[in-house]
């Protein structure tokens, strides 16, 4: 847990003082200009509140169905396959990965928007599949590997979207 909030840390302050360094040789113009950071900080808003949206509907669908017994918060000892986690595997991630680029715009950088964060993304896709795959195989086994063999890690398709975004209650 520790290495993953020190990955996170990495991305987003790492991401915006980098991006703001890169800027200064690539973008100057862009440094000065009010109006960019107005709209940037306006779209990082509204990109941060899709991240928020998904982050309480799978957290609180993993709360409802991912636990039986006593488990400590934030951890699952049952294998979700229902609601979003029907038709997606990774909706959390899905949101997590737009967590960079909602920092890239609200810190106005050009270079995080155009670089850095897909850098970032990438780096997650590769992570699920090496680090978070593998740990759900481990957990769950078979079950796992069918659930795996019948949804995509990622859907983009109107249905599964709009149950992604469906208020999701307590």
């Amino acid at each position: 847990m520790i290495f993953r909030l020190l990955i996170w840390f990495l991305f987003l302050v790492g991401g915006t003082v980098l991006g703001v360094y890169l800027d200064m040789s690539l973008f100057p113009n862009i440094l000065k200009n009010i109006l960019w950071h107005i709209i940037s900080f306006a779209i990082g808003l509204a990109i941060l509140k899709i991240v928020m949206t998904i982050s309480r509907n799978t957290g609180r669908t993993l709360a409802k169905y991912g636990r039986e017994g006593e488990v400590p918060r934030m951890e699952t000892n049952r294998l979700v396959k229902s609601g979003i986690y029907s038709c997606m595997r990774h909706p959390m991630h899905l949101g997590l990965m737009l967590f960079p680029v909602a920092v890239a715009f609200l810190s106005g950088s050009v270079s995080f928007i155009l670089f850095i964060a897909p850098v970032e993304i990438i780096f997650m896709i590769i992570m699920i599949f090496s680090l978070e795959e593998p740990e759900a195989i481990r957990k769950f086994g078979q079950e796992y590997i069918n659930y795996k063999e019948d949804v995509p890690a990622f859907n983009f398709s109107k249905n599964c979207l709009k149950i992604l975004f469906e208020k999701i209650e307590k």
